[in-house]
C-alpha cells in the first residue's frame, strides 16, 4: 500500500494580519501627543498581550493540526485494509473519532469525509476541526478551522493459502468435523468475498491422518520399485488410491521435490487374522484369494490401500472447488495423528520447489517463488489431538501402519517413544518452513491437545498472535473467523 499525505499548510488563521493588527493599534498611541508615558506603557502592554495571545493559540492550533492530521492517516489506513465498501467507511470513521477525541475539549465541530474511486483502490479522506479562539478572539478571530487530507492506495496483495486439516477419528466425536468444515468454510467465504476468484489468490487443502493421499495420477512422484509395484499386480483386485509412506534419511522434513527424492506408495501389507480387537487387514486369505472393503469403516476396511484418505487439493483459483474440497473431509479411525506428515504437506503444496508438479487445475506456473513481489504465502494446520499412532499388539507391529509404517518397522517398541519422534519432526518441519518467510497459523482444538501439544503448536506458528486454541466447537469458529480477517488485511497491507 503507497500512502501520500496532502496536508493543507492553511491554518484558517493569518497570524501575520494579527501582528498588523496589534501594530496599527499601538501607533495610535504613539500619535497622540497629548499623553505622556502612560500610552507607551499601555501600547508596549498591548503588544505584549497580544503576542503572547498569538503565540498560545498558535501552539494549539499546531497541536490540533498534528492531531488532526494523524486521526485522518490512521482513519486511511484502517480504510484501506477492510475488504468491503461499507466497512472501510465505518473503519475510518471509528479510527478518526478515537484519535480526534483527544483534542476533544478544544473543539467546537470537526468533521470527516471519505471518497472511494470506483474500483474501490484509491481513498480520499479530508477532515475539518474548528477551535474556539481565546487571546485572538480579541482581534476578531472568536473560531478557527483547520484542514487537513489524505490518500491511500490499496495494494492488493497475492497469497497462496493451504488448510492442513486434521481428519483422524476422533474428529467424529461431539460434532467436531462438522464444526470444523463450518468454520474452514467461513475463512474461505471471508479471504475470497463475494466472488469465486479473486486476483492473486490460490487456496489449497490437506486433509490427513498418519499419512496423506497425494493423488493417484501422480505416479512419477514414485520411486522405480514404487511404480513397478502399483504395476505389477500387488493392488490386484484394486488399483494404488494415492497415500505415499514418509521418504527415509530426513527427506520427510524438507520440501524437496520428488525428482530428487521419490516417494513409496501406500500399502498395507496382508496380516493373518489376530483377533477382532486388533483390526488385523486380513485381505489375502491361505488360498490366495484377496477380499478387498475399501470404505471408511475401521471394523470392515480391508485391503492395500486400507485407511487411505482424502485426496488434497492443490491449490487452485475457485472457491468452489476450495469449499467442495473441505465439505468432502471426513474422519478416518486407522493410523492415528501425525501432524508431521499433514504439516510438511502442507509445505510442499505452496513450495516454490514444486512449481508445475500438481497439474490439473493448479496453473504450471504455481507454487510461485518465493520472494514473489506482493505474494504470501500461508498454512494454517489444525489438529483435535497429539501426536499418537494407535496401538496393536506387537505381533501386528506394535500399532496400525502410518506414513512411517508400524512403529516397528520405524524402530521403536513404544507408542510413546515414536510420538516424541514425531514430536521432534513437527518441531524441526515448523522451523524449515519459517525459514522459507512462509506464515503458519497453528490451531488446537477441543479437550484431548495435552499442554505439549499447544506448546508446539504454539512454537511452530510465525508469531504468537498466530496461535489459538479452541476448546469448543462454537470457539473454533471466532478462532477461524479471527484468522480470515487477519488473511484479509493480510492481503490489503502494505
Amino acid at each position: 500500500m503507497n500512502k501520500t499525505k496532502h496536508i493543507s499548510r492553511k491554518l484558517g488563521l493569518n497570524i501575520q494580519s494579527i501582528g498588523r493588527k496589534i501594530c496599527h493599534a499601538t501607533s495610535r498611541f504613539k500619535k497622540n501627543e497629548e499623553g505622556s508615558l502612560l500610552p507607551a506603557v499601555a501600547a508596549s502592554m498591548m503588544m505584549l498581550t497580544g503576542a503572547a495571545g498569538v503565540a498560545i493559540d498558535g501552539a494549539r492550533m499546531f497541536y490540533v493540526k498534528d492531531i488532526l492530521q494523524k486521526s485522518l492517516d490512521s482513519a486511511g489506513l484502517a480504510a484501506g485494509h477492510a475488504m468491503e465498501l461499507q466497512d472501510m467507511e465505518a473503519d475510518a470513521r471509528e479510527f478518526f473519532d478515537a484519535n480526534i477525541a483527544s483534542v476533544g475539549h478544544w473543539l467546537s465541530d470537526s468533521n470527516m469525509v471519505a471518497q472511494f474511486s470506483d474500483d474501490n483502490k484509491t481513498i480520499t479522506l479530508t477532515a475539518t476541526a474548528s477551535i474556539s479562539a481565546s487571546f485572538t478572539a480579541l482581534f476578531g478571530y472568536d473560531q478557527i478551522t483547520l484542514s487537513a487530507s489524505t490518500q491511500i492506495s490499496r495494494e492488493t496483495r497475492g497469497m497462496e493459502l493451504v488448510i492442513v486439516m486434521d481428519n483422524t477419528g476422533s474428529m467424529r466425536s461431539s460434532g467436531k468435523m462438522a464444526a470444523a468444515k463450518e468454520a474452514a468454510t467461513q475463512l474461505v467465504e471471508t479471504v475470497y468475498g463475494a466472488d469465486d476468484t479473486s486476483p492473486n489468490l490460490w487456496v489449497g487443502v490437506v486433509p490427513y491422518i498418519a499419512h496423506v493421499n497425494i493423488g493417484s495420477q501422480h505416479t512419477s512422484w514414485l520411486s522405480a520399485a514404487g511404480q513397478a509395484k502399483i504395476t505389477n499386480g500387488d493392488f490386484l483386485p484394486t488399483t494404488w488410491k494415492g497415500c505415499v509412506f514418509a521418504r527415509a534419511d530426513g527427506e520427510d522434513l524438507t520440501d524437496t521435490p520428488p525428482a530428487t527424492a521419490p516417494f513409496d506408495p501406500w500399502y498395507w501389507d496382508d496380516e493373518p487374522y489376530y483377533s477382532s480387537y486388533y483390526k488385523a487387514n486380513n485381505w489375502i486369505d491361505d488360498d490366495g484369494d484377496r477380499s478387498i472393503y475399501e470404505a471408511n469403516s475401521r471394523s470392515y476396511a480391508k485391503g492395500p490401500n486400507r485407511g487411505c484418505g482424502q485426496e488434497i487439493l492443490p491449490l487452485v483459483e475457485s472457491k468452489a472447488t476450495v469449499l467442495d474440497a473441505i465439505d468432502e473431509m471426513a474422519p478416518w479411525s486407522f493410523g492415528g495423528t501425525a501432524s508431521p506428515v499433514g504439516l510438511v504437506w502442507g509445505w510442499r503444496v505452496i513450495s516454490e520447489k514444486w512449481q508445475g508438479l500438481w497439474g490439473g487445475d493448479t496453473p504450471a506456473e504455481l507454487p510461485l517463488a518465493n520472494d514473489t513481489p506482493f505474494m504470501d504465502k500461508v498454512i494454517v494446520v489444525l489438529t483435535d489431538g497429539k501426536n499418537e499412532f494407535i496401538r496393536r499388539t506387537s505381533s501386528l507391529g506394535g500399532s496400525d501402519y502410518t506414513a512411517y509404517g508400524t512403529i516397528a518397522q520405524w524402530g521403536y517398541s513404544s507408542i510413546y517413544t515414536a510420538r516424541d519422534e514425531l514430536d521432534d519432526r513437527f518441531a524441526d518441519i515448523c522451523q524449515n518452513i519459517k525459514n522459507d518467510d512462509i506464515l503458519i497459523y497453528g490451531i488446537t482444538f477441543g479437550s484431548t491437545p495435552d499442554t505439549a501439544t499447544k506448546n508446539a503448536f504454539e512454537t511452530c506458528a510465525s508469531n504468537p498472535a498466530f496461535y489459538f486454541h479452541a476448546p469448543s466447537n462454537s470457539e473454533l469458529q471466532d478462532v477461524f473467523d479471527a484468522i480470515g480477517r487477519q488473511l484479509s488485511n493480510l492481503r490489503l497491507s502494505q
